[in-house]
């Protein structure tokens, strides 16, 4: 019994010092995100994600940052290798969690990504991807802001380009603000982003 319950304590400590070294590593990731050092968290994310193999979030940050960088890029095959290890990224976050809302916004992200660097080739295609992902995401958690958001201001991008009315993206917006408000993360890790830019996007486009 004493070499059981030995082995159990052993377990544990070994249980909760994993858990703090991913929260330290996952912390130091974010401040270099934070300080616009971004080679160097998502080399960072990348190494958390090759020790926590059931854990989606390191590989849903690496594609996040990638797709970021692809949107601020002029450069097609830089934002073409940024697009591809994004989705390397979120392939992988996605057969850690399936059916996941806030994997499908980036997976939607990824898509849009790609649309922009050509829309001419790409705009059908992609802008028909990105929908789907959309449209999956609001049926699962029709709560969640960056679901909603997202999705609006994805379909505004659509919207002024076809030059249709934008007044049911802006209603969107407005919930989503709401929904910001009440949104509480399950961890300090998990996604939380979006609520600045939707405020933002409210008072520059819709008013």
């Amino acid at each position: 019994m004493k070499t059981i319950i030995t082995s159990i304590a052993f377990f544990v400590c070994s249980l909760l010092s994993a858990q703090t070294q991913y929260e330290q590593g996952m912390g130091k990731a974010m401040q270099l995100w934070g300080a616009g050092k971004n080679t160097e968290a998502v080399a960072a994310f990348e190494r958390i994600a090759s020790v926590e193999k059931t854990n989606y979030l390191p590989n849903y940050y690496i594609a996040f940052i990638n797709t970021i960088e692809a949107f601020e890029t002029k450069d097609k095959e830089k934002a073409a290798a940024l697009t591809a290890k994004a989705q390397d990224a979120i392939d992988n976050a996605t057969a850690i969690s399936p059916n996941n809302p806030e994997i499908m916004v980036v997976q939607a992200m990824i898509y849009t990504a790609i649309l922009v660097q050509d829309p001419m080739t790409n705009g059908q295609k992609y802008g028909g991807l990105a929908m789907e992902q959309y449209n999956k995401a609001l049926i699962i958690d029709p709560n969640n802001p960056r679901v909603v958001f997202s999705k609006a201001e994805f379909e505004i991008g659509g919207a002024k380009y076809w030059g249709t009315d934008i007044k049911p993206m802006c209603a969107a917006i407005t919930k989503s603000i709401e929904l910001f408000a009440k949104f509480k993360p399950e961890s300090q890790f998990h996604p939380s982003w979006g609520a600045d830019r939707a405020q933002e996007t409210l008072t520059s486009t819709c008013k």
